[in-house]
């Protein structure tokens, strides 16, 4: 596959996958998408990014937010996380995604905001060419 993998940690989280999913199929870029919990889905969630070819992870989450750090944990590739608007409004997962441990590095972008996601994940791939 190559591109980027979406993840997101719940099935409520699809009207944020489709702002990813806009603006890669603008850009003709390759991605999959996943919902896989860090907590519901820890197995899966490991297997899945350890098989992925993906060079760059968008990965959607609200609440406590773990998706991020604990993809950010299973390999060495760029991890994007989008915090999504919930209880808080989504500060919650914005400080959950932005205080990640040293070694463990994570970008974010705004509470909602996967089209950022996206057009980060396309500046990282240029990196490439």
């Amino acid at each position: 596959m190559s591109g980027v993998a979406i993840i997101s940690g719940s099935a409520s989280d699809s009207h944020i996958v489709e702002k990813v999913k806009a603006v890669l199929d603008e850009n003709n870029m390759k991605y999959d998408i996943q919902v896989l919990s860090a907590h519901r889905n820890p197995v899966e969630l490991e297997k899945y990014v350890a098989g992925s070819d993906a060079e760059v992870f968008i990965c959607i989450a609200g609440l406590s937010a773990a998706l991020p750090g604990v993809v950010a944990s299973r390999t060495d590739k760029p991890v994007i996380g989008v915090p999504v608007s919930g209880t808080l409004g989504g500060l919650d997962a914005l400080l959950s995604i932005a205080q990640m441990p040293k070694g463990v590095p994570v970008a974010c972008v705004g509470i909602d905001n996967g089209a950022n996601a996206a057009h980060l994940a396309l500046r990282i791939l240029k990196l490439k060419k």
